[in-house]
């Protein structure tokens, strides 16, 4: 792993999971003292705080974790602890005859049908920037980018305030491309969930991957998920970390599905809407894969 003839980015995310899953945090400080790219460190340490290891503190590890040239990296911009939010990320099974891992999205079972009330909608207006749909789908790119999948991600501002109860009604109206059919014949379900439920979703998404990509692994996934989440918080560009932990906790968080022609329903079916604080910008991501 550590020879330059093996070296590479996509190697070192996949080494980290491996020896991350399969060691204990101190057995693991020799790849920060012996011969071991930085890409390698970084992924290993994202890795075993994933894994609830209090890296800042383990002997070995601790003095390249904070260090301050740690956060000239990608990943650096990633806190040393988990947050409520992320919780406990489901992270992959390895063994001598594969890999398994959980897939927490995809076609529920027997969805609950939204209340479609009489509402009245706001009017609204697009405002999608690409580089801020780019950014929403950050999470989910691989599954366009490397399998058959497609990806819908865009912004509206509303010109009230949107009672929660009228998101059904609202999504219905704004055009969307994946609930294009949505009502009658093929029934819309809108939950309210906790910003932990839309993470995991993303995480999940960006770090195993959709029906022919293996995704960025632990440390990397953990960062889209963020990255998808910021954008879809409507948090600036460059916030910290604790700015956007702030900004994605004081939304609220929506998880809908309908079966439309849009969306595949095998395994990979992700539609997420986030409602800004004040209620006045609605962001939607939706995301589907088949094999």
């Amino acid at each position: 792993v550590s020879s330059a003839e093996v070296a590479g980015k996509e190697l070192d995310r996949y080494t980290a999971s491996l020896l991350a899953s399969g060691h204990k945090a101190a057995d693991l400080s020799a790849a920060f003292t012996g011969h071991a790219s930085e890409e390698l460190r970084a992924c290993l340490v994202h890795e075993l705080v994933l894994r609830g290891v209090d890296v800042a503190a383990t002997p070995g590890i601790a003095g390249w974790a904070t260090s301050p040239h740690r956060r000239h990296h990608p990943l650096g911009w990633l806190p040393l602890t988990l947050s409520d939010v992320e919780g406990r990320a489901d992270l992959p099974s390895y063994g001598t005859h594969g890999t398994s891992h959980s897939m927490p999205y995809g076609p529920s079972e027997s969805p609950e049908p939204a209340v479609i009330g009489d509402g009245r909608v706001p009017s609204v207006e697009e405002t999608t920037g690409q580089a801020t749909a780019t950014a929403m789908a950050t999470a989910v790119a691989n599954w366009a980018e490397g399998s058959n999948g497609h990806i819908e991600a865009r912004v509206f501002d509303l010109s009230e305030p949107l009672d929660v109860g009228s998101v059904p009604n609202t999504l219905l109206a704004l055009g969307l491309r994946c609930l294009d059919g949505a009502g009658d014949k093929a029934p819309l379900s809108v939950a309210v969930r906790p910003p932990a439920h839309a993470w995991q979703l993303l995480f999940a998404a960006a770090s195993t991957g959709g029906a022919y990509t293996s995704g960025s692994y632990g440390a990397y996934g953990r960062l889209a998920a963020w990255q998808s989440m910021a954008a879809l918080a409507g948090c600036p560009e460059g916030a910290a970390a604790d700015e956007v932990e702030a900004r994605v906790r004081d939304c609220t968080w929506h998880v809908f599905e309908a079966d439309t022609e849009w969306f595949e329903q095998v395994a990979w079916d992700i539609g997420l809407a986030a409602l800004a604080p004040g209620h006045r910008r609605l962001a939607v991501l939706a995301a589907t894969d088949t094999d």
